[in-house]
């Protein structure tokens, strides 16, 4: 029987969440699922709003519980391949668009 070696090579979004109110953003990663980019993005958004909602304790989740999670969308910013590579262009974004509410 053969073990088949798992992918380190995989696709990974870089995503950014809106609030539509106060047009603070947050960066994120998350890994692809399915052959749809912005369905990977949707899902963590729908992640971030249930651990908000549950106590989560992120600047994201706060406002989330203080303006309502209608208010929030995600897009697709980056596709990468690879993890590693992945995290270090999440970094990059960061630095870059200085997201407000990328803070715990």
């Amino acid at each position: 029987m053969n073990i088949r070696k798992k992918r380190s090579d995989r696709n990974h979004i870089i995503y950014k969440i809106t609030c539509l109110k106060t047009k603070e953003t947050y960066i994120g990663l998350t890994l692809q699922t399915g052959q749809k980019k912005i369905g990977s993005a949707k899902i963590r958004l729908k992640s971030h709003i249930s651990r908000a909602l549950n106590g989560g304790g992120w600047k994201l989740h706060e406002r989330i519980r203080e303006i309502g999670s209608e208010y929030f969308v995600t897009e697709v910013i980056d596709i990468v391949r690879g993890k590693s590579l992945a995290h270090k262009k999440e970094v990059e974004y960061i630095k870059i668009l200085s997201p407000a509410l990328n803070v715990k």
